[in-house]
């Protein structure tokens, strides 16, 4: 396994949400990422995110990892979800938050 896929799996394995996205959760650098964000900050959840501008490897290894070639990527207690669109879908019809609740997912404050 890769120095990449070896972090990466750190992460997924060790939060219980984390968000691969272009940028910050303050500072997001695109729309998708953002969108993403909105939608976690919706769900009120706690989550990590991991901005892939920062790190070229990183960047390159998630598409592999999840076999998916976009990025935000999101995953929920070390399995992936999907995409921002996916993220989307599921939030409207309200299975993003059924799955958080299912998983056990920390709720902020």
């Amino acid at each position: 396994m890769s120095d990449a896929n070896t972090r990466i799996s750190d992460l997924v394995t060790s939060n219980d949400v984390v968000l691969f996205m272009k940028g910050t959760p303050l500072f997001p650098q695109c729309g998708f990422s953002s969108r993403a964000i909105a939608i976690l900050d919706h769900c009120g959840v706690a989550y990590e995110s991991v901005d892939v501008l920062q790190d070229m490897e990183i960047r390159q290894g998630i598409k592999a990892f999840s076999d998916w070639p976009t990025i935000p990527q999101l995953y929920v207690k070390g399995e992936f979800v999907g995409g921002s669109d996916i993220m989307m879908e599921m939030f409207e019809a309200g299975e993003l938050q059924q799955l958080m609740d299912q998983s056990g997912v920390t709720k902020v404050a």
